[in-house]
């Protein structure tokens, strides 16, 4: 079946828009764009959509779109739309020869920002965010090069002094423009960030709330790998039937004599007790001299490392890494004041910098005991939601491995209130940069070694 575009009134702009990310449209898949339609052609137009198999014309436009009219369309990569003059009120004719209603087409491609400025005469022109682009960096060229060629009739033998003049030219005009796009960017990921609080406690409290649909199923092992986020430095998979019933009852067994109140970085270093995490924890211990016997810890936890390993290109080894992590919440009913949850924070950076070496990179959590209402895990700033489910696993890796920088918040994530039943799961934080030599407790929570933070 084929998707029909969508249109937003404007009154219903934002409302719709705060729909779409509650239910988890924004999410979805990556062929949606949004086109901003602006009349400048003296005249009144409508727009239809056209059916890419039957060739059936759809009106979009409700009500026509008068000349300096903006109109928003909501479409996908691909599809094709005509612009079309209406005959004028008064008159009754167009304005095109032989008083002949004037057409136009444009196709929505895929770059971003997309503009169709329809001008007089009824002609469409099409512009993106790479088109603008192009056009800027040509102005800036041209502006450039008029000076490099004032300085060559100056100075005719001085080549090297205007070539100078050139690239001192280009680098200062690319890194204004550069300096305008950093500024945008960091506006638009505050509003981001902004209203995804907004929306936190509204999807936590959804008990209907479906997990966001992947953008794309791969296969590991015979196990189905849902993809839901897939960028250099942001990665969030879920894995189905990724631990056995026989490996969590071995982490309960290990946990249960050691459960503790969990604790948080303390900012300075160090960790403490918090409520912004309330549950219990136990750190598991891997016997790797017991893998080759069978052991159910040691086998769980090798194909946790099997599975980052497969992600990503570091050949994470076990050696120095923090324990397994069994985690326990408890539900204690819709009126409870101060339930089991984990408020949103980061894993390790996510502050876009450079990795530093020996902290945390990725993480695995796996779902032993899910409960009956709440317990969601949600990236609010990716608007990706998971519901837990029985054995299965969620994996997010929060670093480039290209440019080696940390991840810019969009793996930022919480876990949800438990407010009826057992949510028990076991975490595999991922460290880059520890050995045997260098563990993961000779750094603080700071990412710091101790050694070198006793010596500051």
């Amino acid at each position: 079946m084929k998707r029909r575009p969508t249109r937003l009134l404007p009154a219903a702009a934002t409302l719709g828009f705060l729909l779409a990310v509650h239910h988890g449209l924004v999410a979805g898949g990556d062929t949606d764009r949004s086109i901003q339609i602006m009349n400048e052609s003296g005249r009144r137009v409508d727009v239809h959509w056209i059916h890419p198999d039957t060739g059936e014309m759809v009106l979009q436009s409700t009500p026509d779109i008068l000349h300096g009219a903006s109109f928003a369309l909501n479409s996908y990569v691909g599809h094709a739309f005509q612009v079309r003059e209406l005959p004028a009120k008064k008159t009754g004719v167009c304005g095109g020869e032989s008083e002949e209603c004037r057409v136009d087409h444009f196709t929505v491609n895929a770059n971003q920002d997309q503009i169709v400025l329809i001008r007089e005469g009824v002609e469409v022109e099409h512009t993106d965010s790479k088109t603008i682009a192009a056009a800027s960096a040509t102005v800036l060229l041209d502006d450039c090069q008029s000076s490099a060629k004032k300085s060559l009739a100056a100075s005719p033998g001085d080549a090297a002094s205007i070539l100078d003049t050139l690239a001192s030219c280009v680098q200062k005009g690319i890194a204004a423009e550069i300096e305008k796009a950093n500024e945008e960017i960091a506006f638009q990921a505050d509003i981001r960030k902004k209203m995804a609080e907004l929306v936190e406690n509204y999807t936590c409290a959804d008990e209907g709330m479906n997990t966001t649909e992947a953008k794309k199923t791969e296969y590991w092992r015979r196990k189905q790998v849902d993809v839901m986020i897939d960028r250099p430095a942001s990665k969030i998979h879920t894995i189905q039937n990724f631990l056995s019933e026989e490996e969590c009852q071995a982490v309960e067994a290990a946990a249960k004599p050691i459960l503790h109140d969990a604790t948080v970085a303390d900012g300075s270093g160090g960790s403490k007790l918090s409520e912004s995490r309330k549950a219990k924890q136990a750190g598991i211990k891997v016997h790797w001299d017991k893998e080759d016997e069978g052991d159910a810890i040691a086998r769980l936890s090798r194909r946790v490392y099997d599975y980052v390993n497969h992600v990503l290109p570091f050949d994470i080894k076990e050696n120095g890494q923090e324990d397994l992590m069994s985690i326990q919440y408890f539900g204690r009913g819709p009126d409870d004041e101060a339930p089991d949850r984990y408020m949103p924070h980061c894993d390790g950076d996510c502050n876009g910098l450079d990795f530093k070496p020996g902290n945390r990179m990725a993480t695995v959590v796996m779902y032993c005991d899910v409960p009956k209402v709440g317990g969601a895990t949600r990236f609010r700033n990716s608007n990706v939601h998971i519901n837990p489910k029985k054995y299965a696993a969620t994996f997010f890796s929060y670093i480039d491995p290209v440019t080696m920088k940390m991840d810019s918040g969009f793996t930022e994530h919480s876990g949800c209130p438990v407010v009826e039943g057992e949510k028990k799961i076991v975490t595999q934080w991922v460290r880059l940069g520890v050995d045997d030599e260098n563990p993961w407790n000779s750094f603080n929570t700071l990412g710091i070694k101790h050694s070198d933070a006793a010596n500051q």
